[in-house]
């Protein structure tokens, strides 16, 4: 992907260049965000899959959510500028070689096409591919943009058709940055994750069996699909005195690993006191 994203980018640049269509450049600006993006998501899943170590006990996992922010960032740099461009060429508008924009642009709506299909099974397990796939799907689209725009000047001499693709490309690409964004800044804020229903969570847990209460109980994500739950759950002092932590936890574990996708989940058994020296600390 990374390869076909580079090659189309440069031929984006040069037909721009050549045919003095402004919405090629602005393509091919977007194309280099995917080339940045798939890098970023090479990197950061080579940097994920190196074990844990005593001074990083998670690993390197944390890296895919650092390059999706990098991504992110980026993103919104090039669609300020690409929108920006296409405002000051619908103002000013230049003669462009409709032909030559047409087959360029063709060629790289083919690529997004190819792009797509490549990315698709992934983009649903990790955030930083989710961001790749995204950038491709919205390059799919400014692709589209410009091979309109290309047949409206080649019939109609409509220069304007050029500068008003370059717009499009600009809005398709920032709702893509911010979103990408959103879901970066709300793993780095320890955001409970999507899907999980803490008010559930905590009627689950008071449900089981010696159970008699919960409290600090948190969620939050480390990176795409590891889900990190922690609480202090209540129980009588009999259920400590007669050794039957094991029990409790064993069915804490079993409430939530058949009703919630939680997969690190680690639980601080005390007495309804909050006395110490019965705190039983154990992860399920």
């Amino acid at each position: 992907m990374l390869a076909l994203t580079l090659s189309v980018m440069l031929a984006e640049v040069v037909g721009g260049v050549l045919s003095g269509s402004f919405s090629l450049l602005a393509d091919a600006g977007h194309m280099l965000t995917d080339a940045l993006g798939v890098g970023l998501a090479l990197g950061a899943t080579a940097l994920a899959a190196r074990p844990a170590t005593a001074r990083r006990t998670f690993g390197w996992q944390r890296a895919e959510i650092l390059a999706a922010l990098v991504n992110g960032l980026v993103v919104a740099a090039v669609g300020v500028s690409v929108l920006v461009g296409g405002v000051r060429r619908l103002l000013a508008p230049t003669e462009v070689e409709a032909g030559l924009m047409l087959g360029v642009a063709l060629l790289g709506l083919l690529a997004n096409a190819l792009g797509l299909a490549l990315l698709h099974r992934g983009q649903a397990q990790s955030l930083t591919v989710r961001g790749a796939y995204l950038e491709v799907l919205g390059d799919l689209l400014g692709s589209v943009a410009v091979v309109v725009a290309a047949i409206v000047v080649a019939t109609t001499g409509y220069a304007r058709a050029d500068a008003i693709a370059s717009v499009v490309i600009g809005l398709l690409v920032l709702p893509r940055a911010a979103q990408l964004l959103r879901e970066v800044v709300a793993v780095l804020l320890e955001a409970t994750p999507r899907g999980v229903d803490l008010d559930a969570v905590r009627a689950h847990i008071c449900g089981v069996p010696g159970v008699l209460g919960v409290h600090d109980l948190h969620a939050w994500t480390i990176t795409s699909g590891v889900p990190v739950l922690s609480a202090h759950v209540e129980v009588p002092d009999e259920v400590l005195e007669r050794g039957e932590a094991g029990r409790v936890l064993g069915d804490l574990r079993r409430c939530l690993a058949g009703h919630f996708d939680v997969e690190h989940c680690t639980f601080q058994l005390e007495p309804p006191s909050g006395g110490g020296d019965a705190e039983v600390l154990a992860h399920a």
